[in-house]
């Protein structure tokens, strides 16, 4: 029993290194990539979010199959564009009506969570 616990332990762990090593080589690809990006400001777009997402399938098919993987990317791709829309709507209330950030983000929140289920029951059902 304990056997058996410690190779479980060994394999989470295993995993964990491999996420940690992959996830660094994208994440530090993108930062590259971003760095040659002008205005600066894109080179943290470039950094994070894709290059995480890249990671997180390369290993998520590697682990659970292409067919999962596939569900996971088309989650991503909907949560993007339920941010793209929260995005936009913090954008123009803080811009324009100068709303308080904390409640103007929080509110966009619920709008960002409604609007990704709501594109994953029309689209996905």
């Amino acid at each position: 029993m304990r056997l058996r616990r410690r190779i479980t332990d060994l394999e989470m762990i295993s995993e964990l290194i491999l996420r940690f090593v992959v996830g660094g080589i994208v994440v530090s690809f993108f930062a590259m990539l971003g760095g040659g990006v002008k205005p600066k400001s894109f080179a943290g777009l470039l950094g994070a979010a894709p290059s995480v997402a890249l990671a997180t399938l390369s290993l998520t098919a590697l682990k659970k199959g292409k067919p999962y993987a596939a569900i996971e990317a088309q989650s991503m791709i909907l949560g993007a564009l339920a941010f793209f829309v929260y995005a936009c709507l913090v954008c123009r209330l803080l811009m324009s009506k100068k709303f308080p950030v904390l409640r103007t983000t929080s509110v966009a929140l619920i709008v960002w969570l409604v609007c990704a289920i709501g594109l994953r029951l029309i689209l996905f059902r």
